[in-house]
This record gives structure tokens, C-alpha cells and sequence, in this order.
């Protein structure tokens, strides 16, 4: 792996440095089932149905069952519409579509055009474990035309349209910096989400640097999203972005790293909040674990990209459990010494754990309870309601 030394004047997410690497505990994405299962990860994705089922798609119907004409359904054996998540993608060539995924492990890139609004992804089973999109592209991984990927072409998967549902789906990048000591580049989102209104509810995000990119399409526009129920893993600003994002009841996982000697191993979020931007993310009610030694973790670093010298990032963190993994005297810090955190909106609320402890007030701004009252979700989402009916 690759140390996360932050030097002066940064203005990309997850910058480092070369280092020793090992592999991460997402090898399972790549390894057989009989290590996976050794591993104690995660049940291996199936593609075939249970015996029980009478269809992968479960209650969701199939080709010849079809529940509305804008549902198509995706196989990997060919029991669907679609072998892949973007042929599917690309046959829904309007508004409204639902693709429903069966069971399996789908390596590929996929993007949803800005056209494609309103679309539902659905993981047949309801349980996320079962379908997985996943692909291993880098920021430095050499393009086939010439050039270098970038952290935004890294993403597996990109949502540019407005209007996104993904329910029980595991979005994942494998790229390892053990497998590619070449590449210094090592930004590897699993999903990048630019649309307004996309919500995405009982779902896995796993990658090790830049996992979740939570973003808006353009500078000036404000995207609204929501994640509830998700389980989030990484090691360096693995949840960045400047979109308006609740995340409800979420589960974000810091990762050990044996390649360093010293903390940090990392930082879990780094907004890129635009100063007119009056919501950046909100994290409320959830949990912050770590696989990693007591205090190895920054809580947060602001991200101030070269693209927006006026950033003012944004983070609350409220009502959330924080384990020992967080620096509780220091939880966060700056990415670059132009732009220090103190100077950032970052705050919290009634948290507790171990990482919650308040030791150097100065370095835990707190909200009051005047404060906290507008630090709600239906203050950050305005007028869009997802969280009914999830």
C-alpha cells in the first residue's frame, strides 16, 4: 500500500506517497470462493438461483412475467434480458426504467447518463453480498488510447442522471496497490454520483482510497442525496465530494494497513463543499469501526480542489457511535496548510464511543442544540422525501 503523507498545496483527494503494499481485504472480489469464504467476508455472489426460487429474479418477476414494460432484467447466464448491467443501461434509452439484477459478480465499468433519469437498480435476492459491480481502473491506470485514467475515470460506476434508486447492490473497486507498485496514481472509486435526487438504501460501497465519490454534476449545481442502511469501506478520503448528502443509519469501516508504521492510515471523509452551498454532508445516526489500532484514523480532512479554490467543505457528524479507530484528540486535519480545517464547517452532535471522547475542545467544534435543530434531513433534502417508504 501507499503511505498518505499530505503535502502542502494538495488539491486532489487521497494524494501519497510510494510505499511497502499488501493486499487488501477485498481480495475476495478476486479470489476464489474457498479463500473468500476462509477470509470470512462475504457470502460469494451466486449465479444461479436458490434451489427454492423459482426465478433469480425473485419476487420481481422475469422476462416472460414482466412487471412493467420498463422493466428489464439482468443475467449473468443469459435467464435475462442482459448478460451486463450496461447493456441493460443502454437499452433503457428513456426516463423511469427499473433493471433488476439477478445474483452474480458483474466486472464491468457502467455509466448512467445525465438522459437516463429516474432510473431503479434492484439486487434481486435483497441482499447486496449477491450482486456485486465491480471493476479495478485507477487514477494512474494507462488508458488503452494513452494517459492515465484520473480519479474521476477510475469510478466503476458513474450516476450522472437525476432521479437514481439503488436498492441492495454492492458497488466495488479491487484495484490493489499491491498489484500494481507501478502505478502512484491509486484514487479508485467504486461509484461516483453526480445526479440530484439519487438514494441509495441497504447498499455496499467497498473500495480502499476515493470509494464513494458523492459529487455533483457541475460546480454551481447543488446535488441532493441520500444513503441509508449502506455499509462504507476504505482507507484515504473514501467518502469525498461536494454534493448535499445525508447518510442515515450508514456503517463506515476504516481498514487496517500493515504497510505503515505511524497513524494516520487514514481519513474517512473529505468534502469538497461549494461556499454557496449552504448543506454539505450530514452523517446521522450511524457507526464509524475500524479494523485498524486505537486513534489510527482522522474522523475527516477538507478536500479544496484545484477546480474550486473557494470551497468551504462541509461535515456534520451527529448521534453516530465512534469507535476507538478515530482519533478522539485529533479527528481531523487539514489536506492542505492553505486551507485549514478549523477554518472549514465541521461539527458535531451527541456523539458517543471511545473516537467520540472529548478531550481538546478546541479541536471538537460542537453544535448547540439551536444548531442541531437544522441539522436534520429533511432540512438537507428540502422538498424530496426518499426516506419514506425505504
Amino acid at each position: 500500500m501507499l503511505s498518505r503523507t499530505t503535502t502542502p498545496g494538495t488539491t486532489t483527494p487521497g494524494t501519497t506517497t510510494p510505499g511497502p503494499a499488501v493486499p487488501g481485504r477485498r481480495t475476495f472480489l478476486v479470489a476464489s470462493a474457498g479463500a473468500a469464504l476462509a477470509l470470512g467476508l462475504a457470502t460469494p455472489a451466486r449465479a444461479q438461483a436458490r434451489p427454492q426460487e423459482k426465478s433469480p429474479f425473485g419476487r420481481y418477476g422475469s422476462p416472460s412475467a414482466r412487471l412493467t414494460e420498463r422493466t428489464l432484467y439482468v443475467h449473468p447466464g443469459g435467464l435475462g434480458d442482459h448478460t451486463t448491467v450496461q447493456a441493460a443501461v443502454t437499452a433503457a434509452s428513456g426516463a423511469g426504467y427499473t433493471l433488476v439484477i439477478a445474483p452474480g459478480t458483474y466486472r464491468e465499468t457502467v455509466a448512467v447518463s445525465v438522459a437516463r433519469t429516474e432510473m431503479t437498480w434492484i439486487g434481486a435476492s435483497g441482499d447486496p453480498r449477491d450482486v456485486v459491480v465491480v471493476y479495478d481502473n485507477a487514477g494512474g491506470t494507462p488508458k488503452p488510447g494513452g494517459g492515465t485514467y484520473g480519479t474521476t475515470g477510475s469510478a466503476t460506476t458513474t450516476v450522472q442522471a437525476d432521479g437514481f434508486t439503488a436498492r441492495s447492490i454492492t458497488f466495488a473497486n479491487d484495484f490493489l496497490r499491491a498489484d500494481h507498485p507501478e502505478i502512484t496514481g491509486t484514487q479508485a472509486v467504486a461509484v461516483k454520483v453526480q445526479g440530484d435526487r439519487s438514494a441509495f438504501v441497504g447498499c455496499r460501497f467497498l473500495g480502499h482510497q476515493d470509494t464513494l465519490y458523492a459529487d455533483s454534476i457541475a460546480l454551481g449545481t447543488f446535488a441532493r442525496q441520500y444513503y441509508r442502511d449502506c455499509y462504507v469501506e476504505g482507507d484515504v478520503d473514501f467518502v469525498f465530494g461536494r454534493a448535499t448528502a445525508v447518510f442515515e443509519r450508514c456503517h463506515f469501516r476504516t481498514l487496517n494497513r500493515t504497510d505503515l508504521a505511524t497513524a494516520p492510515y487514514g481519513f474517512v471523509f473529505a468534502p469538497s463543499t461549494a461556499l454557496a452551498n449552504p448543506r454539505g454532508y450530514l452523517v446521522a445516526h450511524g457507526r464509524v469501526s475500524s479494523e485498524a489500532p486505537d486513534a489510527y484514523y482522522k474522523l475527516a480532512r477538507p478536500w479544496v480542489p484545484g477546480s474550486d479554490t473557494t470551497a468551504r467543505p462541509m461535515l456534520t457528524v451527529r448521534d453516530t457511535r465512534l469507535a476507538a479507530g478515530t482519533d478522539a484528540v485529533a479527528p481531523y486535519t487539514n489536506m492542505a496548510d492553505a486551507y485549514p480545517w478549523q477554518s472549514q464547517r465541521f461539527a458535531e452532535y451527541r456523539n458517543t464511543g471511545p473516537g467520540a471522547v472529548i478531550s481538546v475542545p478546541e479541536n471538537r467544534p460542537q453544535l448547540s442544540p439551536r444548531e442541531a435543530a437544522s441539522a436534520t434531513r429533511e432540512a438537507y433534502l428540502g422538498d424530496w422525501t426518499p426516506w419514506k417508504g425505504c
